[in-house]
């Protein structure tokens, strides 16, 4: 090389390498909730679900609706039962057993009176507050299940009506890495009517689940 090159070379600008980043999901939309409350359901495993910054990754959920046994609204329109009805996409928070807050996403059109149960997260952020909230460190137990989710979300009753796409809530779509099977059941959990639906949503070989799928075949 001669010389005065390898100076002159020193100084050339260098390639700059191009990194992918992947997109942030985008926040779900009111049409979003506002479908058939199965496809809601199924829909919603892979999505993320915080409240105040602090949850994880949907890995289970069960649909309800007014025309089945099981749903809150099948008795008819009452003052519990109100929030079923609309408008999509706010949050229907109620008491189970007297001990468990539990969190649905309302669903369909306005009148219609369906929600998706969110059964079971795979934490992610605010582990820590997670874990005190809990009183426990297994990360596969904090929110394997509705009344354990909310507990490790650090909310109650209060929410109940509010909607999903304001804060404190925040959810997202799946992530473009997302690529999990989500499988329906029967019978959804806990319940003594309607066993026959498949309307237990859940990511399959997930170790994040309230209840492992059951096996078929």
């Amino acid at each position: 090389m001669s010389p005065g090159r390898e100076d002159r070379a020193s100084t050339l600008p260098r390639p700059q390498v191009q990194t992918r980043r992947s997109r942030r999901p985008d926040e779900l939309p009111v049409a979003f909730y506002a479908r058939p409350v199965v496809e809601v359901a199924r829909d919603l495993v892979g999505c993320s679900l915080t409240v105040d910054g602090i949850g994880g990754i949907i890995t289970e959920t069960e649909a309800y609706h007014v025309s089945e046994a099981a749903c809150h609204a099948y008795v008819g329109l009452t003052e519990r039962t109100a929030p079923l009805y609309g408008p999509p996409g706010h949050a229907y928070v109620y008491l189970s057993y007297g001990v468990h807050n539990l969190l649905n996403a309302v669903a369909e059109p306005e009148g219609e009176a369906a929600a998706v149960l969110i059964r079971a997260l795979k934490p992610l952020w605010g582990m820590d507050e997670m874990r005190e909230r809990r009183g426990l460190e297994n990360e596969w137990m904090l929110c394997s299940g509705p009344g354990k989710l909310t507990q490790a979300l650090g909310f109650d009753l209060e929410l109940n009506r509010k909607p999903l796409y304001e804060r404190p809530f925040e959810l997202r779509g799946r992530a473009e890495d997302w690529d999990a099977e989500v499988v329906g059941v029967a019978p959804r959990i806990g319940i003594t009517r309607a066993m026959e639906l498949e309307w237990r949503f859940c990511e399959a070989r997930s170790r994040y689940l309230s209840r492992p799928v059951p096996a078929t075949g």
